[in-house]
């Protein structure tokens, strides 16, 4: 049996000489030639460059900087003149530093655990103190036991905390920190879900705001062993954290744009985050997604421009809370009323599957077409109505504009996301590279279609579409939303 990967392939060079005949209509050759140029081009050469040589890049830090002056000059380099970096203001820098602790009693051992980011350091020689479980972070408990937790290190029971769900109890999690700074307690502990004391480290927050005390992640056995000898009895912790806060920080956004040849002043923006959590190399969140605007850009500059105007963005961030996606949108409302369409890649470099067109049946409707004649099986035509506020499509969503959101497999996104081994060897590279065509042939279709692919929706219609997916209170919740 052929194995598929090389039927993946196969197909498409097949595709793209078949169309290129007489009897092929003009965008039927031109997606074909767009995917056969992602296919043998040299994105996965790009996602190595950018993994290897810079790393982990945390929002605000050094190694940040240089990919975003390493990517504007890729742009360049594919003869795109237009070629910027937008910068925005976020309220603090961070850098991790060393992170170490041990159970003092009922027994001697080290602990797993790591600075969850935007924390600040705990005071010089660390804190020292007996655990208390804490199962419930409403004001009204906090306040409530203030007594119980003075002078302790509080460990977070996230098993009931999200009982009823992720978001409710995120926007808790938010406000939290300050009451229990304010009850007396030392430090807190966030238990990692990820089996083997693998830590993953990031954050429980947005808003790159330092917390109001320090806060680490400890690993998953270590969280057990520690619960389970409480039911025994006192279990005393020291840790120490240090960490480095630099205040206001300029972050730069990347953006490229290619003019349309008919309608220049109409644009579909492509975009990916380019910043990752500083565990491993931020290969697939999202190194991919970078590699996949970039060579979308590189193939679709090869030839004339679509009718509409292309602008690619990678943005900083994100990993805070969408962030730079969020400026960007601040910083241009007066044209998002010219913004026809907003394709985002962020979900890894699982094999593609379609796209999420959150919520909009419309979009789903006005997709149908570009999926049975372009896509169909062998990218991934599939079209979902999945409603998300998770990545750089968001702010977007938002304001009303048609957004598109990669769909791709996940099935084992979370055994590298945000961990020390989200690396470059773990991304499959037809997988990678298909996902990357259907970025790039669906922006092009997109673009040079007749008629814009559907309408801005206003902020009522925005609403029921939230409201419905249960996202409403939730972003209320953070002040991303406003009935």
């Amino acid at each position: 049996m052929v194995p598929r990967r090389t039927l993946v392939v196969t197909a498409f060079l097949f595709l793209a000489i078949v169309s290129s005949g007489q009897q092929g209509s003009d965008l039927q050759q031109r997606t074909a030639q767009l995917a056969s140029s992602v296919f043998t081009g040299p994105s996965m050469g790009t996602l190595r460059e950018l993994t290897d040589g810079f790393g982990g890049r945390l929002t605000g830090s050094a190694s940040y900087d240089r990919s975003t002056e390493w990517a504007a000059a890729k742009f360049r380099s594919f003869g795109i003149a237009n070629v910027r970096r937008e910068l925005f203001p976020i309220p603090n820098g961070w850098q991790r530093g060393l992170a170490r602790g041990q159970m003092i009693a009922p027994l001697q051992r080290p602990l797993y655990l790591q600075s969850l980011g935007w924390t600040p350091s705990t005071p010089a020689g660390g804190v020292n103190g007996e655990v208390v479980l804490v199962s419930d972070i409403s004001s009204e408990n906090i306040k409530a036991h203030a007594g119980d937790l003075k002078g302790r290190i509080v460990l977070l029971d996230t098993e009931k905390i999200f009982a009823d769900g992720f978001r409710k109890a995120f926007a808790q999690l938010h406000l939290s920190y300050p009451l229990l700074k304010d009850a007396g307690a030392l430090a807190v502990l966030y238990p990692d879900r990820a089996p083997n004391n693998v830590l993953n480290a990031t954050d429980a927050d947005w808003g790159a705001a330092v917390k109001a005390l320090p806060v680490a992640q400890l690993g998953m056995e270590d969280a057990k062993l520690v619960r389970r000898l409480l039911e025994r009895g006192p279990v005393k912790l020291a840790f120490e954290l240090q960490n480095q806060i630099t205040g206001p920080t300029q972050v730069s956004n990347v953006i490229a744009e290619i003019r349309g040849s008919e309608r220049p002043d109409e644009w579909i923006l492509i975009g990916a985050h380019l910043d990752s959590w500083d565990y491993g190399t931020g290969a697939q969140d999202n190194g991919t997604g970078t590699a996949m605007v970039l060579e979308a850009a590189r193939a679709l500059a090869l030839g004339k421009p679509p009718r509409r105007s292309l602008r690619f963005a990678l943005w900083g961030g994100e990993e805070q809370g969408l962030l730079g996606s969020t400026a960007y949108v601040a910083a241009h409302a007066q044209e998002l009323a010219n913004c026809v369409a907003v394709l985002n890649a962020d979900n890894g470099a699982g094999h593609p599957k379609g796209w999420k067109v959150q919520g909009r049946k419309d979009l789903q409707e006005a997709l149908q077409p570009l999926s049975k004649s372009l896509l169909g099986d062998l990218i991934g035509g599939e079209i979902s109505l999945e409603v998300t506020y998770d990545t750089d499509h968001g702010p977007f969503m938002l304001q009303g504009i048609p957004s598109l959101d990669l769909l791709v497999d996940m099935a084992h996104y979370a055994e590298v996301h945000h961990k020390a081994s989200d690396t470059y060897d773990k991304v499959d590279g037809l997988d990678f590279k298909a996902g990357a065509a259907l970025l790039t042939v669906t922006a092009y279709a997109i673009a040079q279609a007749d008629q814009p692919i559907a309408p801005h929706l206003d902020h009522a219609a925005v609403g029921e579409i939230l409201k419905k997916a249960a996202l409403d209170q939730f972003l209320v919740d953070m002040g991303i939303w406003k009935p």
